[in-house]
């Protein structure tokens, strides 16, 4: 797996502190890929470990899925200024990561978390292109491509903002969970 460790691919090296590997099982049917990390990740080199970390925490609770039992990564490997959305060049740059790990891991469900990641890995195995406003229809369904499933899902953070989508989000991460415990799509039937 290529080490991002140093990377100076684009301007966010300038104003990050760390660069965040994935972490979580090496041998996960299943990888979660979050947009970018935070500033809490950016400060400890962690993966969630934010308020939204702490909202996936109740979430995969929820689809009783153990951290051990997944990996998680990021789109964009070094927190973005101010939260901000990632620019394309910085997608493009961090690509080369986030592929190498899918390499790496060969995991049979890729769920990407939000409309960034979601929109990227739809791009790389050609299925077609969305809007920013055509997103919510995606998420819970299901995809496949290039060899992958794909399966997307709203960002834990989303729920810091619209906790009246709750049951919803919960549902996803339940199936998410079967998908974890039986390494099929079962929950979709």
């Amino acid at each position: 797996m290529m080490n991002p460790e140093g990377c100076t691919r684009c301007r966010l090296s300038e104003t990050r502190r760390h660069v965040l590997r994935g972490e979580g099982n090496m041998h996960a049917d299943v990888m979660l890929i979050a947009q970018a990390p935070g500033r809490m990740e950016d400060s400890e080199n962690r993966m969630f470990i934010g308020p939204s970390g702490r909202m996936l925490d109740r979430l995969m609770a929820c689809g009783n899925i153990r951290r051990d039992e997944i990996y998680m990564t990021n789109l964009v490997k070094c927190t973005l200024p101010g939260n901000r959305k990632p620019k394309q060049r910085e997608i493009d740059a961090c690509s080369v990561y986030l592929e190498s790990e899918i390499d790496e891991i060969a995991p049979k469900w890729l769920v990407p978390l939000g409309y960034y990641a979601t929109k990227y890995l739809f791009a790389r195995y050609g299925l077609p292109p969305f809007t920013r406003a055509g997103f919510s229809a995606l998420v819970g369904r299901v995809f496949s491509a290039g060899g992958r499933t794909l399966f997307p899902a709203s960002h834990p953070a989303f729920l810091l903002f619209h906790p009246e989508a709750a049951a919803g989000v919960e549902e996803h991460f339940k199936k998410i969970g079967s998908i974890v415990r039986h390494g099929t799509d079962t929950a979709f039937s």
